[in-house]
């Protein structure tokens, strides 16, 4: 009996979580599309939930259902990834004489952005440091 408890208490704490997540997306999706931007919805939705939930972490806590669920879900929707990511290299290499100059884009576009960060990031922690050696003068 302890065991039926326990699996029908994991899945109402599934399904908890679940209607959680579609209803602050759905809600996020009706406000978005009153203020005519449909297209912001998943990320508000996201970010919403998220303020919601550092919130009740930081007053009473998050309940231990939601914790372990959300758990269970991350860690099985990891699988996802597999399918999306085989089917990309599918469809790139379905591209033929087109995959050299694809890819050529797709590097470049993320290469040159990494290293402008990196310069960037560079620079401030030079100066950072320059800053942190002129006070300790």
């Amino acid at each position: 009996m302890q065991r039926t408890h326990s699996r029908a208490k994991f899945w109402l704490g599934m399904l908890a979580t679940i209607a959680i997540v579609v209803g602050f997306r759905e809600l996020a999706l009706v406000v978005c599309t009153w203020f005519g931007m449909p297209s912001a919805a998943n990320i508000v939705g996201l970010i919403s939930l998220f303020i919601l939930l550092v919130g009740v972490r930081m007053t009473v806590g998050l309940p231990i259902w939601l914790s372990g669920s959300a758990s269970t879900l991350l860690v099985d929707s990891g699988f996802a990834f597999l399918p999306v990511s085989a089917g990309a290299g599918i469809l790139l290499f379905g591209l033929g004489a087109d995959l050299l100059p694809v890819s050529a884009v797709i590097i470049i576009s993320t290469v040159i952005p990494l290293w402008a960060f990196a310069k960037l990031s560079a620079a401030w922690l030079n100066q950072e440091q320059k800053h942190v050696k002129g006070d300790e003068l």
